[in-house]
């Protein structure tokens, strides 16, 4: 036996397959969805998708999902969001999930209905996601659970019974096209201040009718697009949620209404939480704190109230933390952002196997 492979360490856990129905994802770390705001009018990804999304497929990571996709093109939050509500942009993704898989990578993706916090510049521009984008600009009407704005954006009218019905038709409309489009699992957007969360945060949702006050009511919503959404997507494929574990203020969401919320997301039949925080209000008022693993024991919380597989998102170290928070068992897999944006290749650093497991075209550089 050669020196090379005797001086072998045993993969770690973060290396191993997990299974979720039938879709095995190879290894346990994971690209976040981060929104480019690249699409174009049409709302159909580009080139800019392609390589952004494939250096991270051949990258090494398990499982790619795909920045927030809207449902329908009011449930943006700018003009350059992605887009899955017909089949021309089913068609178009086609080329971003043909080439993650080839690459040995899940393909996913994240939908989006943006509510109060849509309509917006894109961060770059202007004010940014605090600069509203009028109707009269090229910008269109927004809706929320009541008709609260979100700081600086346009004032929201307060969404009837159509709208709430529509909502839970296009997140199911999504869904179908997504696997038309070639997605292997698709993730329901319920964090970060847009529309599920919305309803759910008290600090926004001021209803008093079926759909507000009490949790059980606040929930009802992102319940049937949850339920719409298994329906939708095929049996034997998954479908997570990405929840809100606090708000991180007095009178928002605390992590024991998020437990509950997790418990009720499990008995739907959702596979997975992707496990985040903030964002039902601005940052001056209640800013996520910035240190690694930030999400880590919330994760372990609600994988302990719900039974589900959990990943957190966020800052997570390096592939050691990740390693250790696998072992541990605290959670299933780590959503990795912005460290992958810095290094598409994170996913193969320190592999024990890593000559093998990086492209063949790359290997001549190891």
């Amino acid at each position: 036996m050669s020196s090379a492979v005797s001086s072998r360490e045993p993969a770690g856990p973060e290396t191993r397959p997990l299974k979720l129905r039938d879709i095995t994802i190879p290894n346990r770390v994971w690209m976040s969805p981060m929104a480019q705001y690249s699409a174009g009018p049409d709302g159909r990804p580009t080139d800019w998708h392609l390589v952004h999304y494939g250096a991270r497929a051949t990258g090494g990571v398990g499982l790619v999902m795909v920045e927030a996709t809207a449902v329908g093109p009011h449930h943006r939050t700018t003009a350059a969001d992605l887009g899955i509500w017909n089949e021309d942009q089913a068609a178009a993704h086609r080329r971003l999930t043909s080439f993650i898989a080839e690459r040995g990578a899940v393909p996913a993706i994240q939908l989006l209905a943006a509510g109060r916090k849509s309509s917006h510049q894109v961060p770059w521009e202007g004010k940014g996601q605090n600069g509203a984008v009028s109707v009269a600009d090229g910008g269109w009407e927004t809706i929320g659970p009541t008709v609260t704005p979100f700081g600086d954006l346009s004032v929201p009218r307060e969404a009837g019974q159509a709208d709430i019905d529509e909502t839970v038709e296009a997140f199911a409309r999504a869904a179908r096209l997504s696997h038309q489009a070639g997605y292997q699992a698709v993730e329901i957007h319920a964090a970060h201040g847009y529309l599920l969360h919305q309803f759910l945060s008290p600090l926004a949702n001021h209803r008093t009718d079926e759909y507000g006050g009490s949790l059980q009511n606040r929930m009802r919503l992102p319940l049937r697009v949850t339920r719409a959404v298994r329906e939708a997507f095929p049996a034997q494929q998954p479908v997570f949620v990405r929840i809100t574990a606090t708000d991180w203020v007095a009178g928002g969401i605390t992590v024991d209404e998020a437990s509950a919320f997790a418990k009720e997301l499990a008995a739907v039949g959702i596979d997975l939480l992707d496990i985040s925080s903030g964002g039902a209000v601005r940052d001056r008022e209640a800013r996520t704190p910035a240190r690694d693993g930030v999400h880590i024991a919330y994760a372990e919380t609600l994988k302990k109230a719900s039974g589900l597989a959990v990943a957190p998102v966020g800052p997570v170290g390096d592939l050691a933390d990740i390693a250790e928070l696998l072992a541990a068992g605290r959670a299933d897999a780590a959503l990795i952002g912005r460290a992958l944006l810095r290094d598409p290749y994170l996913a193969l650093r320190d592999r024990p196997d890593n000559k093998t497991a990086w492209p063949r075209q790359y290997q001549r550089a190891l």
